[in-house]
């Protein structure tokens, strides 16, 4: 487990532009649970890429036409139980953290794994997220 007050900067970065935290597996359960419109999950972390690519890349990819109905983040190393259940809801994709989850009416649409997202730049992970709001929330957004 990591120090809340270390964390806490890098939960504001996703909690400061609208995205809800999940901190219990029940709080999980509760967002997972509203199947209509779309909703992107970010498993955030402490490591690099979550700073320097993930977090950064998801802030500019929410500035697109088209973006997800809901936001919500769960952080790796710091609420275990919400991101095992949340884990739970792909659980045939490899744990990774950083990572992020499309949902559209509840169904995974896309994800973007950590190995998608080191090495890479904030803004090639901004056109993957802003290219697949497009394509998989097209038909539904307003």
């Amino acid at each position: 487990m990591y120090s809340p007050l270390m964390v806490q900067p890098m939960r504001e970065e996703l909690s400061s532009i609208g995205f809800q935290e999940l901190r219990t597996a029940e709080d999980v359960e509760a967002f997972m649970a509203d199947k209509s419109g779309s909703a992107l999950l970010v498993v955030n972390s402490v490591c690099g890429c979550a700073a320097g690519q993930a977090r950064p890349g998801v802030r500019a990819a929410l500035a697109a036409d088209i973006k997800p109905d809901r936001l919500a983040t769960v952080f790796a190393g710091q609420d275990a139980e919400a991101t095992a259940r949340v884990r739970g809801y792909f659980a045939d994709i490899p744990p990774s953290s950083p990572s992020m989850a499309l949902f559209n009416q509840g169904e995974l649409v896309y994800f973007v794994p950590r190995h998608r997202i080191e090495n890479r730049s904030a803004e090639q992970v901004a056109e993957d997220l802003t290219q697949a709001f497009a394509r998989e929330l097209a038909a539904t957004a307003p």
